[in-house]
């Protein structure tokens, strides 16, 4: 099972393991040409500027007009043939790229899954649902790992999504709209199910509208796939995220888990926090296996 030890070589050991993942991998682009619904070309940029989580900077990235997906392909030897999009998170406003994405493809290769990054389009745009582009982003990305799955050794049938914050309520808004396309279609790509097989959110946002009730978009049914929470109570802002989110897969008889851990707060990734929550990882892998995702 993967340990605290193992978080804690991914924190000192992520560059090297940055550097080989960016030699071999290169981003594809969702949208040939213009993203749906986009307007002006903005300016993409990076910067480590927003403080540290587990001692280390975090990398963002800000001003995303021109979604992509980059493959993390299991080791052969190991491979499963399950593959899961990882959804930074960021409010929706920037994109934690490292911390909620590089760090986490590399875990998922290590429990043999092919991971693939997604970059949606942040900030939010104006005169539209915080959600709505990014959305289209991921139902992209999904039928697109799906359509391609032959070319990277992939299970169509266990294709999954995990997000973090903001982009775990971008996971939750897929796996609850998936019926059609929030954009009109492009390619072949997009005759493949949206779907995701399973979905994993980790300190959820954004869940919950108001008095016990979880947020509109989320139309949570018998389809939605399963799903696994983690979360913190000290989570203070989040924590009905994912308390309101269990009880409406519980009561659409949706197979779900939830890990309640007492402290962690929000936004720890992978890294080292020094609190019992950074244990996240092996309750996620237990899911996996138990549902048979990874044997």
């Amino acid at each position: 099972m993967y340990s605290i030890c193992k978080n804690l070589f991914i924190g000192t050991c992520f560059w090297m393991g940055v550097t080989a993942a960016t030699a071999q991998n290169s981003p594809i682009l969702l949208f040939p040409g213009q993203a749906p619904g986009e307007i002006t070309q903005l300016t993409e940029r990076a910067d480590r500027d927003g403080g540290t989580t587990g001692g280390e900077s975090v990398l963002r990235i800000m001003n995303v007009s021109e979604p992509t997906v980059t493959y993390y392909p299991a080791p052969k030897d190991i491979a499963s043939g399950a593959a899961v999009v990882v959804c930074p998170g960021g409010g929706y406003n920037l994109l934690a790229y490292d911390l909620e994405g590089d760090e986490i493809c590399t875990w998922l290769n290590e429990l043999g899954v092919t991971a693939v990054l997604l970059k949606y389009r942040v900030p939010r745009r104006e005169g539209r649902e915080k959600h709505e582009a990014p959305l289209q982003d991921l139902q992209r990305a999904i039928g697109y790992v799906r359509a391609h799955a032959g070319t990277y050794g992939i299970d169509p049938e266990r294709i999954g999504v995990i997000g973090f914050s903001a982009g775990a309520h971008l996971a939750a808004t897929a796996s609850n709209n998936f019926a059609r396309r929030t954009y009109p279609p492009v390619d072949a790509s997009d005759r493949a199910s949206c779907r995701p097989d399973f979905c994993v959110l980790v300190y959820p946002a954004y869940l919950d509208a108001d008095t016990f009730r979880i947020a509109p978009e989320l139309k949570v049914s018998p389809q939605t796939p399963p799903t696994l929470l983690i979360q913190a109570e000290d989570d203070k802002s989040y924590i009905n995220s994912s308390l309101f989110y269990y009880y409406a897969l519980k009561e659409a008889g949706v197979p779900a888990w939830m890990h309640l851990y007492s402290k962690g707060g929000h936004g720890y990734g992978l890294r080292d926090t020094g609190t019992m929550v950074n244990e996240w990882v092996n309750r996620v892998e237990d899911w996996l296996r138990a549902t048979g995702v990874i044997e």
